[in-house]
């Protein structure tokens, strides 16, 4: 429970940890608008193992005891259970959250509780804690991005030979097969992990030890804090360290990628389940009603999955703003920091969930699907391509005569795949019989067989790679 209480009285009758050196109490107004407890308490799990990994180098160092360090050790697990209780008291005074876990350890083991702070400075805590949320919500994120490419191989999987239109403009173009279209973004999530990946090993790297900005006189050790905390090696500039956000822009930035990813696809789904594609129908667990009109089944959760795109797009953008124009080494600026990414990982974590559900839910309409292959003249490239092949007619001049047989099509009112011999062999005498299997629209996708094409054959190679590559990156 976070306390506001009356705040200027609070103020004249309590110390601030950081006060020895000011003769004035701190206004209510300016506790309110520097504190940043109210949000980083989210940090809270960081914030002790952070401070048991300092207690123990410290012991190791000799700059604290045995004792001392089994006294902070019980006083911060006491801690992190009144805060898992809902029992620990949050008090908008104590800014935030390092100082208001050392003002409880303190109160439960009395001066022991000051020593924790030696040799550390909350530049370098803020910082290690917030890197190592990040570093968790990278592995985190990664499974969900893990779970719901399984998902997208398992449906794409029964899809091999369902034939839809290929678009370019939102235009029917080419036949493909809808395996081969789910697996398109199969690759766009496949970045995505692999983004999240990079960054997690860029960043894997230890604040804890540098202090204010200049490292400290004491005789720390900071491997030893790095290889407690799972980093991978500690940092090489104190300076650049405490001021140093990129690792918080980087989860921004591969969010907003995932998210606009997730919203491209929102969006065909929405097109593909409206009554003028009918491609698909979401299950009711993932559609909303009309209060006005009893008929209508909205796609709302695909929807918001293409709006909450926008949503992260701003806190990257944000926190990029706030750190363009900051000199070396910290600034207060930087508590924007984190609300932004707390909102973008939340927003991640639940796309990804309702993402993954939809999918394993939705009914595919394969006859209508088929039905719209017939609508569009989708066997246009292929006539081309047999004029070239086969008649030995370059293709700028295939292209023109491919144009004539559409316009005689459209002039019929049929589709170019059901256009007789006749008709083609009155447009050039050269065409000949042969041709005919050329214009079945299955034909065609199955003509696309180029490595990375559409047809069933390269689709089934595609599926069984992307399966290789989910049983290979299946740890986080």
């Amino acid at each position: 429970m976070l306390e506001y209480r009356n705040l200027k009285q609070r103020s004249l009758i309590m110390e601030k940890m950081w006060s020895g050196r000011f003769s004035e109490a701190a206004s209510s107004l300016l506790d309110e608008f520097n504190a940043s407890i109210m949000f980083d308490r989210e940090l809270y799990q960081e914030d002790i193992e952070g401070s048991i990994a300092h207690a123990t180098m410290l012991t190791e160092q000799g700059i604290l005891n045995k004792d001392e360090l089994e006294s902070i050790k019980k006083g911060l697990a006491q801690v992190k259970e009144e805060i898992e209780a809902g029992e620990f008291t949050w008090e908008l005074s104590d800014e935030d959250l390092h100082m208001a876990i050392e003002k409880r350890l303190t109160a439960i083991i009395g001066d022991t509780g000051k020593k924790l702070h030696t040799a550390r400075s909350r530049n370098d805590q803020v910082a290690v804690d917030f890197r190592r949320y990040v570093l968790r919500k990278n592995k985190e994120i990664m499974s969900l991005i893990h779970a719901l490419m399984t998902a997208l191989h398992k449906v794409a999987g029964k899809h091999s030979e369902t034939l839809i239109p290929g678009m370019t403009h939102l235009q029917h173009a080419q036949p493909t097969n809808f395996a081969f279209h789910l697996m398109a973004y199969g690759s766009m999530f496949k970045r995505d992990f692999e983004r999240f990946e990079d960054s997690y090993r860029r960043n894997n790297i230890s604040p804890l030890g540098c202090a204010a900005l200049a490292g400290t006189p004491h005789n720390i050790n900071r491997q030893s804090t790095a290889n407690q905390l799972g980093f991978d090696s500690v940092s090489t500039n104190c300076l650049d360290t405490v001021s140093d956000r990129d690792f918080a822009i980087e989860i921004l930035f591969n969010i907003s990628m995932a998210m606009m990813h997730i919203s491209r696809f929102a969006e065909e789904m929405i097109l593909w389940s409206s009554y003028e594609f009918k491609f698909i129908t979401f299950s009711d667990a993932y559609s909303t009603g009309s209060s006005i009109m009893p008929q209508k089944k909205n796609p709302d959760a695909a929807e918001l999955l293409r709006g909450k795109s926008g949503r992260v797009y701003g806190n990257l953008m944000s926190l990029l703003t706030v750190m363009k124009g900051l000199p070396l080494a910290y600034n207060k600026d930087t508590q924007e920091d984190k609300e932004g990414v707390f909102d973008s990982v939340k927003t991640m974590e639940i796309s990804l969930k309702i993402l993954r559900e939809s999918l394993l839910t939705l009914t595919v309409h394969e006859d209508n699907m088929k039905a719209a292959c017939k609508v569009g003249h989708l066997s246009a490239t292929d006539l081309a391509d047999y004029l070239v092949e086969h008649c030995d007619i370059p293709f700028r001049e295939a292209h023109f005569i491919t144009g004539k047989a559409v316009a005689k099509s459209e002039e019929l009112g049929i589709d170019l795949s059901d256009i007789s011999y006749e008709e083609l062999k009155a447009i050039d005498g050269r065409i000949e019989e042969n041709v005919m299997p050329y214009m079945s629209i299955k034909h065609s996708m199955n003509a696309r067989t180029s490595e990375g094409g559409t047809s069933t054959v390269r689709t089934i190679e595609q599926l069984a790679k992307f399966n290789s590559w989910l049983e290979e990156n299946n740890s986080f």
